[in-house]
């Protein structure tokens, strides 16, 4: 062995052994009695062929992938000379040349030099040639080789994982949410299980960060940590994130190797960023990891004309995880692919992965259902753990304060200074124009004055107003209205303007939950079979007049 150099390896074409063996071959076929000649110690063995003292590089063929001991024409020549000088014979190279094995190397990076003289340093540099292939593999993979990412998919033996994480755009140390989802292709093969079904066989996952939900939010690029369409969230403490991330990683990942690669392999859609938050948490990435970017092998897809009819593109543009998947069409009659909200963590992670499958096997993946929440779930700034303040109601869109409730179900931001609990302005006054026990002991204990008394009179069992009540209080009473109640405030509230349930953080009253944008209920609602009720609109004198309007046409407090 000789010191370190690095050498191009462009001209490095000739298989070393198939040197020898073209010679050998060469003799053969033209009768050459080689064993009588001054220079036959030369050939008779591989070994003493090496005796040379050969420079030689290893490298991957770019056409076949097999790895090779190659040297250059230059060292072939050097050979030849060698022998004419001291023996005075010319031995042919132009008729040999062609029968030995010509390699195309894969590698373009300056390759290690090593000169061998003996069989013992070619098993040496031949023991180095496994690991080459994985190196080859592992930048063929990561690159979007359509054969390299098929032959990983076809083996059936490895686990793809997709991992997503979403950070604050202030500060992108704080990580808000995580999510992942895993299919382990080798043991559902095992069991008879292929392709993988995603909505069954997909371990899946999605954690929010209890430190920043509802609290940071991104202003570019928004997040929706509620709006997770796989399974339920969880939320969990910022200096627990890492220990499962962690858990989660190690419980897939093999053990590191120069030679063989790793069991799992990671998927994702532009997944450089994602792996170097894996690095701030001191996650360690096994070198024998796989890597498959969808977004760059969608690309080479595209450019080998493999993607089917699409809309032209440049050969080099890549596409977002959305465009894309709204190109993933599943065989003909199948439906499409899910409408998820990006930018959730948890849905990217299982649609990066969902998508690597389709790209892999579009006729036989079959494309999951997604079990919707109710439009109330889906409004930002939802509480959904004890560790969170839960979201109050708004009163007619307006965002509530500190847990307390409005009449519109729109959801509010929650302020730290207010204790009053979770509730619904409805839930206030019952039916009858009685005070509920959900207020205050100091508002029940006092004494109804003759006011209060004439206004919870005038309110009928259904929430109509009764007719002593003048139209010259009505409208006073809707003028306050419009005077205290600005205009809803959009994005907050879901699509019929449900309130949250109870479990969610916020109380539902019969008089206010299902109501409508702008349009308040006067009379009790009506609930269906599967618990939820749907408002109707109350005729008070031709209007709408909220209970928080009667509350302070009779002189009462409203806290």
């Amino acid at each position: 062995m000789s010191d370190f150099n690095l050498v191009d390896p462009r001209g490095w074409e000739y298989d070393l052994q198939s040197v020898y063996a073209a010679y050998m071959g060469y003799f053969q076929l033209h009768n050459i009695p080689w064993s009588q000649r001054t220079w036959a110690h030369l050939f008779e063995s591989f070994e003493a062929f090496l005796a040379f003292s050969w420079p030689v590089i290893t490298v991957t063929d770019a056409h076949t992938h097999k790895p090779h001991i190659v040297t250059r024409m230059t060292s072939i020549g050097a050979f030849l000379k060698m022998i004419k000088t001291r023996f005075g014979e010319t031995l042919a190279a132009d008729t040999i040349i062609p029968t030995m094995r010509l390699v195309q190397p894969f590698e373009t990076s300056p390759r290690h030099l090593r000169n061998i003289s003996d069989l013992s340093g070619y098993k040496k540099v031949h023991g180095t040639l496994n690991a080459i292939v994985l190196s080859a593999l592992k930048t063929r993979v990561r690159a979007g080789e359509v054969e390299a990412v098929r032959s990983v998919w076809d083996a059936r033996d490895k686990t793809f994982m997709s991992m997503n994480f979403e950070w604050s755009e202030r500060n992108e140390k704080s990580c808000l949410e995580f999510g992942y989802a895993t299919m382990r292709c080798g043991h559902l093969d095992a069991l008879g299980v292929w392709p993988p079904v995603p909505e069954a066989n997909y371990r899946k996952g999605h954690y929010i960060v209890s430190e920043y939900a509802d609290k940071v939010f991104n202003k570019h690029c928004p997040t929706y940590p509620w709006q997770y369409a796989f399974g339920e969230s969880q939320v969990v403490a910022k200096v627990k994130l890492p220990l499962i991330v962690q858990s989660i990683f190690s419980s897939l990942v093999g053990p590191d190797s120069e030679t063989t690669a790793n069991s799992l392999v990671l998927v994702g859609h532009g997944i450089y960023a994602d792996l170097h938050k894996l690095d701030e948490m001191k996650i360690k990435i096994p070198h024998n990891l796989l890597i498959i970017d969808t977004a760059s092998f969608e690309r080479a897809l595209f450019a080998a004309g493999a993607r089917g009819p699409m809309q032209d593109r440049e050969p080099q543009m890549a596409m977002s995880l959305p465009s894309m998947l709204g190109t993933l069409l599943p065989k003909r009659g199948a439906k499409p692919c899910p409408d998820v909200q990006a930018h959730n963590a948890g849905n990217d992670a299982f649609m990066s992965l969902l998508a690597a499958q389709l790209l892999l096997d579009p006729e036989g993946t079959r494309v999951p259902d997604v079990k919707r929440k109710p439009a109330a779930l889906r409004g930002q700034g939802m509480a959904m753990s004890p560790n969170v303040t839960g979201m109050g109601m708004g009163m007619n869109g307006m965002s509530g304060v500190g847990g307390m409730g409005g009449m519109n179900g729109m959801m509010g931001y929650p302020a730290p200074y207010m204790s009053m609990p979770n509730m619904a302005m409805g839930a206030m006054m019952a039916g009858t124009g009685q005070l509920s026990p959900q207020l205050s002991p100091g508002l029940s204990s006092q004494s109804p004055s003759l006011a209060q008394q004439r206004a919870a009179a005038m309110v009928a069992a259904n929430g109509q107003l009764s007719p002593g009540l003048s139209s010259q209080s009505r409208s006073s009473s809707q003028g306050q209205l419009r005077a205290s109640a600005p205009r809803p405030r959009s994005g907050a509230q879901g699509a019929d303007g449900l309130a949250a349930p109870d479990e969610l953080g916020g109380l539902r009253s019969h008089s206010a939950n299902g109501t409508r944008s702008g349009r308040l209920p006067g009379r009790a609602s009506h609930n269906t079979g599967n618990g939820e009720g749907e408002g109707k609109r109350g005729m008070m004198g031709g209007s709408s007049t909220t209970l928080g309007a009667m509350a302070r046409k009779s002189a009462l407090p409203l806290r």
